[in-house]
């Protein structure tokens, strides 16, 4: 009879710990399918989607939370001993971590996707690497923590293995030295943004056209087509000329025009030279010099500076050819003519017999040089 009355009360028990654990996994899909779809009903509402996607990280988890509280409910209807109970404590508080841990890294991954629409609506190119690389960095150490936590609760000492990580971790900083610093200059060129992808850039090893940037590297095109790979710490350490990120682009040259020319057609050529540059319609009218500069060896020269309005490279060619073209035209239009390199050879006759013997090759000298 007692046996009877004791299977009784233990059947009891497991009736009960079954309802409160099936009670509970309806009430997990109670909560799926009534109040998770309310509340985000509520969030869909509002002007931002960061308490959406805030719900929709910490979705599985609490789900996963509802029915671990209903075991852990229903193991307290059982008669445990002393050693169970505190094995289903910890069982239940390491889950609880583990939960916690696991919404933490869910909210990350939202932060991150959102960060990334954040920028491309606002034109921030970071090249979308480093917040990828952050948000791993991130979440390795939510599970080191978790996992330090955990063994700590199953009376695990974390002291020695935290020592040990650290001596490792130093032995690893002194072998990947090289990769840290290749890391870490590519974060200052993506946070400086000396340049960014299909900028035209010049070094004083190299000049081409940044085709991707990454941890360890920057990819540069040069213009023979050959692809360098040109590590990150070393390219922040050197001068960056970005080429793209002109303005304007410079044309200054000096013109020389012959000795014979006047006052007057070279003050005419200056004029004109000066007109046709500033109703040039690819000539940047802010900066515009012609000016009469000084009497070289064998020309007088004209000091010719401007700006084209392009920065293209071919583009600037076309607009540089145009200009020499009108100005060879406005040369043309006031006969004046281009000096190139030429010398004179002035011969002093003193010695009638000396003048008779030299005279020859000294006339071949000056015909040849005229």
């Amino acid at each position: 009879m007692l046996k009877e009355v004791v299977r009784l009360y233990l059947d009891s028990k497991i009736v009960v710990f079954v309802g409160i654990v099936l009670g509970f996994i309806i009430l997990r899909n109670l909560f799926s399918k009534v109040i998770l779809k309310y509340i985000l009903s509520l969030t869909k509402k509002t002007k931002t989607n960061l308490d959406t996607e805030i719900v929709l990280a910490i979705e599985k988890p609490l789900k996963v939370f509802i029915v671990i509280i209903g075991f852990y409910l229903a193991l307290q209807v059982l008669d445990l001993t002393d050693a169970q109970t505190n094995f289903v404590t910890r069982v239940f508080r390491s889950s609880i971590i583990i939960l916690i841990a696991w919404s933490v890294i869910g909210f990350s991954n939202t932060l991150s996707s959102l960060l990334l629409r954040t920028m491309d609506k606002c034109d921030l190119q970071i090249e979308g690497i480093f917040i990828p690389l952050i948000s791993k960095g991130i979440k390795i150490i939510i599970i080191v923590l978790a996992c330090s936590i955990v063994a700590e609760e199953w009376g695990y000492d974390v002291n020695s293995f935290i020592a040990g990580l650290g001596i490792g971790g130093l032995a690893f900083a002194l072998a990947a030295k090289d990769t840290l610093a290749n890391i870490f200059g590519g974060l200052v060129l993506t946070l400086d943004k000396p340049f960014g992808i299909g900028d035209w850039i010049c070094t004083p090893n190299l000049e081409g056209t940044v085709e991707e940037i990454s941890f360890r590297s920057t990819k540069v095109r040069t213009f023979a087509h050959a692809l360098v790979h040109v590590p990150n710490s070393t390219l922040v350490n050197q001068p960056i000329t970005n080429w793209s990120r002109m303005g304007k682009r410079r044309i200054t040259f000096n013109l020389g025009v012959e000795y014979g020319t006047t006052i007057e057609q070279m003050k005419k050529c200056i004029q004109d030279i000066k007109d046709m540059l500033q109703n040039h319609e690819a000539i940047h009218k802010e900066t515009i010099f012609v000016n009469f500069d000084r009497f070289n060896d064998s020309s007088l020269d004209i000091f010719i500076y401007c700006f084209t309005i392009s920065t293209n490279w071919g583009e600037f060619l076309q607009s540089k050819e145009d200009v020499n073209l009108k100005i060879l035209e406005i040369l043309q239009n006031n006969n004046v003519h281009p000096a190139f390199p030429s010398r004179s050879i002035y011969v002093r006759k003193e010695d009638s017999s000396l003048q008779e013997s030299i005279s020859d090759p000294i006339e071949e000298v000056v015909r040849a040089v005229n």
